[in-house]
């Protein structure tokens, strides 16, 4: 089934409200889509939205990259030799995930759709549902628990604290989500790299009473060596996410065996191929998945959840990427229904075109 057409654009995606991290406010996002299509009339899309300061890539390079010679080349090859076609593009821009991920993700829709089948189902369907934590941006103490109490009305169960600036009052904002809302909670810590060891340590004896379900890497990736002077036990709970990047850096970590849970996000590693093959190499060293994202349109968030579900040590995710976007080109992929996250029926990744 021969590839027909190519399509790359760019469209700027609004947010309902910012959000603060420990280096930027984030107000809109960036996404590059790719729609490829078959003879046969079907058309897969893909998304990307790397993030230059992880990856070393921007939407824009991405979008060059879909623009240029690579249009020419897809056209004509065979969508059922997918991941042949997806080892080429690797080859073709190494190291350039957001590239890879488009194609890969757009591959992978019109590959599922060509079979009548959902990519999880290719693959596997290891999972049915899972609870998606919902993410709290850095604010002071009011607005967390602001925020907390509207995503409790919402029926999310599961929370992503955004931290890294001041371990102390970090750990404030912790203990005060358990008083208010007590077990109704399980919380989850995303320091994005901002504390040292002893801060991380700080944050951690600080909130040893009130249970936190892991902390998500917490030091800059070139400190890692930092985390052998914490017991096995606490290394358990850390996640590593800037450190983990693709395959190789899993098995490398898997090695070093600093970080009990490994933060797979497609924009790091190049699209469901890449990532299922961080799931190879983990699985083996008994490691947790925990499936992460930037904020992305639906099309990235639902390939993602299909990788994520496929993979049996998946015990995480945090796909919740979309849920603010005032606006996007598509629409299904998935369903949420009290903090539940499923995948909704259709073959590839059933998604339903909005706009161009």
């Amino acid at each position: 089934m021969k590839i027909t057409a190519v399509r790359a654009y760019r469209r700027n995606l609004r947010l309902q409200k910012p959000y603060v991290i420990t280096w930027q406010r984030v107000e809109d996002v960036e996404n590059v889509f790719l729609e490829i299509s078959l003879e046969n009339g079907i058309t897969g899309i893909g998304a990307a939205n790397p993030s230059p300061e992880v990856v070393g890539e921007s939407p824009e390079e991405t979008l060059r990259n879909l623009q240029n010679d690579l249009v020419d080349w897809l056209t004509g090859k065979d969508i059922r030799n997918i991941n042949s076609l997806i080892d080429a593009v690797d080859a073709r821009y190494p190291h350039k995930p957001g590239t890879l991920a488009a194609v890969d993700i757009a591959l992978h829709d019109a590959f599922g759709q060509w079979l009548g089948i959902p990519v999880v189902d290719f693959y596997g369907r290891r999972h049915e549902a899972m609870p998606t934590s919902v993410t709290i941006g850095i604010m002071d103490l009011a607005q967390t628990l602001e925020e907390a109490a509207a995503f409790k009305a919402a029926g999310f169960r599961v929370l992503k604290l955004k931290t890294g600036l001041n371990p102390a009052a970090d750990a404030e904002k912790v203990i005060k989500l358990h008083e208010r809302f007590h077990d109704h909670f399980v919380v989850r810590v995303d320091a994005n790299t901002g504390y040292d060891l002893k801060g991380l340590q700080q944050f951690m004896q600080l909130t040893e009473a009130c249970p936190v379900e892991l902390i998500e890497q917490p030091l800059q990736p070139e400190e890692d060596t930092a985390l052998n002077f914490l017991s096995s036990t606490l290394r358990a709970k850390l996640a590593a996410d800037e450190s983990l990047k693709n395959a190789e850096a899993a098995f490398d970590l898997c090695k070093a065996d600093r970080y009990g849970i490994y933060n797979v996000k497609l924009m790091k590693c190049g699209g469901i191929r890449g990532a299922l093959k961080i799931a190879a190499v983990t699985e083996p060293a008994r490691a947790e998945l925990f499936w992460g994202c930037n904020d992305e349109s639906i099309v990235s968030i639902t390939a993602a959840l299909h990788a994520a579900f496929s993979c049996a040590h998946t015990r995480y995710i945090d796909l919740d990427g979309s849920f603010d976007l005032a606006e996007d080109v598509v629409s299904g992929g998935f369903v949420v229904k009290d903090g539940m996250m499923s995948i909704a029926s259709g073959a590839g990744l059933g998604l339903k075109r909005l706009s161009s």
